[in-house]
């Protein structure tokens, strides 16, 4: 009999395992198609990317109030009850989105995804090597250094030829920040999420980080034309790739590990690549295509043993 619990245990703890590889694999789908958004968005209105940042997380947060209008005491009490961690994780949310804001501004598209988003799995892994005093196994820094290396040839080939940089220091400073609260926040939020329901962590979460970035999106200006298509990219912001985007993302991270999170969540630069090509009708260089192959097969490593790749 206790074999047979024991069994069942581990099939439960393996199909919950790869429940949350599929919920952050779907996250970094859908933040994928951030960029192809806000794009269009900034063309149509002249918006800055902080006040589309604010106007994203505000979004979320309307609507996440709307559908939780009957626990939000239930919200205030979770709140109450660890009020640190959940600040900080709106804070952070906040934060790493207006810090890669300003990275692109001052040193381009390429340097500030690069760094923010390569120097995130990298510091996540190392705090948790640290955390279990052991190093990560051969698969788990092989399958990292594929998705950094995807990720490195994805974004230089796609960046604007000639882009300006006029500040490239304080740009590569401000990724590093970038990267560093994505890190920090990815592994709050993940001990976080062990005791918040997902809902509940993404609604005080994008309430918090719209709040933080009221005051620059205020000063950049928010005001935006009242248009169908508008209106609805600002709807798939808000809804798509953080409403949902995000539940997902704190509810694979009750079991997934901070740094693996990160891995996956490398998917969105090929999926905004890939919608590019696709929408926009931009060319197709062989450096992504080699980029994606690697990311892909590191994802897929992640998936065919997810007990070695998150060790």
């Amino acid at each position: 009999m206790s074999t047979t619990r024991t069994a069942a245990g581990a099939s439960s703890a393996r199909s919950g395992t790869r429940r949350g590889l599929i919920q952050i694999t779907v996250t970094g789908v859908l933040w994928g198609t951030t960029g192809v958004a806000v794009q269009l968005l900034r063309e149509d209105t002249g918006l800055s990317p902080v006040s589309i940042g604010f106007h994203r997380l505000a979004i979320a947060a309307l609507v996440l109030l709307a559908c939780a209008a009957g626990r939000l005491r239930a919200i205030a009490a979770t709140l109450r009850a660890a009020p640190v961690p959940l600040l900080l994780t709106g804070v952070g949310l906040g934060l790493y989105q207006a810090l890669y804001f300003a990275a692109v501004a001052w040193a381009g598209v390429s340097v500030a995804t690069i760094v923010s988003l390569g120097l995130a799995p990298v510091l996540a892994a190392a705090w948790e090597s640290v955390h279990a005093r052991r190093l990560p196994g051969p698969l788990r820094l092989g399958t990292l250094a594929a998705a950094v290396a995807g990720l490195v040839l994805i974004t230089a080939a796609t960046e604007q030829p000639g882009a300006a940089a006029p500040a490239p220091l304080l740009g590569l400073l401000a990724a590093a920040g970038s990267g560093l609260g994505y890190a920090v926040t990815t592994l709050i939020s993940r001990q976080v999420s062990q005791h918040t329901a997902p809902m509940t962590l993404t609604t005080i979460s994008t309430v918090v980080g719209a709040l933080t970035l009221a005051p620059m999106a205020l000063v950049a200006g928010v005001g935006v034309p009242v248009r169908l298509d508008t209106v609805a990219l600002l709807l798939h912001l808000g809804v798509i790739t953080t409403a949902v985007a995000y539940a997902l993302f704190y509810a694979g991270l009750r079991t997934t590990p901070g740094s693996v999170a990160a891995v996956l969540t490398l998917l969105e630069p090929l999926t905004a690549a890939a919608l590019a090509v696709a929408l926009l009708h931009e060319p197709l260089p062989v450096p992504v295509l080699v980029g994606g192959v690697l990311l892909l097969s590191a994802v897929a490593a992640t998936y065919l043993a997810p007990e070695r790749a998150h060790t």
